[in-house]
């Protein structure tokens, strides 16, 4: 969570809050077993979440900041989280860290190792990315 903290700082992000995720199985009990946690087993997963400057159609007060839903495929996160985000803050762009291919959203940035290659749809984004990376490699670090 640290570490997370520090790269939104570092990236021109403010940390507004966080999302946590109560992960049940198929009994809609909580997860208490397994190999998620370097201690302790994680029954839940935190989703920190960052704005840059100051959307004007934010609606606070809409959605609780806890989800509890049942676990899907591997780092497949609940529909929920993307719904909360999005009622937050529609028409505004929106990035998830971490990403895979089942977590891609429309109008969402979704970054990972696992995600292949560059997707952008937005001509603006599409203009800046060519623009910051003319190789097209956005893995390494920019000199800008």
């Amino acid at each position: 969570m640290e570490l997370g903290r520090e790269c939104l700082k570092l990236w021109g992000y403010e940390r507004v809050d966080e999302i946590i995720w109560v992960k049940t199985n198929q009994l809609q009990r909580i997860i208490r077993t397994g190999r998620t946690g370097h201690w302790l087993n994680h029954g839940k997963e935190h989703c920190l979440v960052g704005m840059k400057g100051s959307p004007a159609n934010l609606n606070r007060g809409l959605d609780c900041d806890v989800i509890v839903a049942e676990v899907r495929a591997t780092s497949h996160k609940p529909d929920e989280i993307y719904g909360i985000i999005e009622r937050l803050s529609p028409g505004t762009r929106k990035i998830e860290l971490f990403g895979r291919p089942h977590n891609v959203q429309p109008n969402w940035i979704t970054l990972g190792n696992q995600v292949e290659g560059v997707r952008l749809v937005d001509p603006e984004l599409i203009e800046a990315f060519r623009k910051r990376y003319p190789d097209g490699n956005c893995m390494t670090p920019s000199k800008t």
